[in-house]
């Protein structure tokens, strides 16, 4: 009989729990209406569908999906399709939550949506991919559109994926319509710098962070955990911006050279392979858990939700966190930080960056016209310096930290809207 103690495991929130006290926090300073309150807690509408698609070998399998939209008051809905089997309507629910006060934090016409599909994109191949796109669009398709609720690419999903969504759309309307989705190819009315949207502006969020914290940019060490569309592109504008990126991770794990990783040369030959980027020889193979805790300026948590918690909080040591993914630092783990005086650049603000340009991309196709790669990345970074500054002004005015500053600005923005709309009927 053993007689080791068992540790107890930290409880971490439910990401919806996350949300809400992330709400009710902004609530309190805004002192919020109860009922009021109450709107913006809840979603305006949550579908959940169960849908058959024969696969390759003849079999049927049954699909469950969901799409929920949030809020609608400052406009359509806004929001990414999710391919990944541990999806649930609790997380879509709080994703599509958080995408609302990040529309309105940047100060675009949007409300928040999020959809999702519960399926492991890897064991499908790509017929079979197609056909649960198509079916899933097909089960949701009175709920979206151009005027409505208009889908992005998420975790699992890419520009494929949206062409294939705005195809079955456009062939069940009779009429080719290209708003319906953003995160298309260009051919297909996508916009010029849509796949680096989210990643440039991690990069932009954290240059301007830098500044107020007079952290040198110029070989400031960067860690990035995640290194799929977000954190790889955040990785190499870093290094292209004079950082040193000393830690990346995927799916396998870390990697780590305290004198620098050759980015390109990673994703070139290393990123989407089955051994993932640990082939890489010169370096040290570290975990995922490993890689938040190294000795960095900058820290940037690209991956999933909850990656920093109360648990692993106390030995984070980077001055500055930028968050790259949505939900990756706990309410209990940001009050550790804050009393250790890191700075957080929280994910509404620091990852708009995609909703930015997908919004630019809404325009353009509503408009018929297309603007240039360059105009769409200095309009990019334009909002989101604006963005930051004005979240920095707020949190000096109201002493508090960047995440409830953000807040703050997101969901006065919303409540003003319902309370300007009124309460049909």
């Amino acid at each position: 009989m053993s007689t080791q103690t068992e540790q107890p495991q930290t409880q971490k929130p439910s990401v919806l729990e996350m949300a809400r006290e992330q709400l009710a926090i902004a609530a309190k300073y805004l002192d919020l209406d109860e009922g009021l309150h109450k709107v913006l807690a809840t979603p305006k509408r949550q579908v959940i569908v169960n849908f058959p698609v024969v696969m390759d070998n003849g079999r049927v399998e049954v699909f469950e999906g969901y799409r929920v939209q949030h809020n609608i008051a400052r406009g359509p809905t806004k929001g990414g399709i999710r391919y990944h089997p541990e999806v649930d309507l609790e997380e879509t629910t709080a994703l599509a939550m958080w995408m609302t006060w990040k529309c309105a934090i940047v100060d675009i016409p949007y409300g928040g949506a999020k959809g999702a599909v519960k399926v492991d994109v890897k064991r499908l191949s790509r017929r079979e991919l197609e056909k649960l796109t198509r079916r899933f669009i097909s089960e949701i398709n009175m709920i979206v559109g151009e005027d409505r609720d208009i889908p992005a690419p998420d975790m699992g999903t890419n520009p494929q994926v949206m062409a294939w969504i705005m195809d079955t759309y456009s062939m069940q309307r009779g009429a080719t319509v290209t708003g319906v989705v953003t995160g298309k190819p260009v051919p297909l009315g996508g916009s010029q710098g849509r796949v680096e949207a989210t990643g440039r502006g991690v990069v932009t969020a954290m240059v301007e962070a830098c500044e107020f914290l007079r952290i040198p940019v110029k070989d400031a060490r960067v860690v990035v955990q995640g290194f799929g569309n977000v954190g790889s592109v955040a990785a190499r504008l870093a290094m292209e911006a004079g950082c040193k990126v000393i830690a990346v991770s995927d799916r396998t794990g870390g990697i780590h050279n305290e004198k620098g990783l050759p980015i390109h040369t990673i994703l070139q030959r290393y990123a989407d392979r089955e051994g993932g980027i640990q082939e890489y020889p010169e370096c040290d193979k570290i975990t995922n858990e490993e890689l938040l805790t190294l000795d960095c300026d900058i820290l940037i948590p690209a991956a999933t939700a909850e990656q920093i918690h109360e648990g692993n909080a106390k030995d984070i040591k980077a001055k500055l966190i930028v968050e790259g993914a949505n939900g990756p630092t706990t309410p209990g783990a940001e009050a550790e930080l804050w009393d250790r005086g890191v700075f957080v650049v929280p994910d509404v603000l620091a990852n708009a960056g995609g909703v930015i340009v997908s919004y630019f991309e809404w325009v353009q196709d509503l408009q018929a016209f297309f603007w240039e790669e360059h105009e769409v990345n200095a309009k990019l970074e334009k909002i989101i310096r604006n963005s930051f500054h004005h979240v920095l002004s707020v949190m000096h005015q109201h002493k508090t930290n960047m995440r409830t500053a953000a807040y703050i600005i997101g969901v006065k923005r919303v409540a003003d809207a319902t309370v300007t709309r009124g309460i049909f009927p």
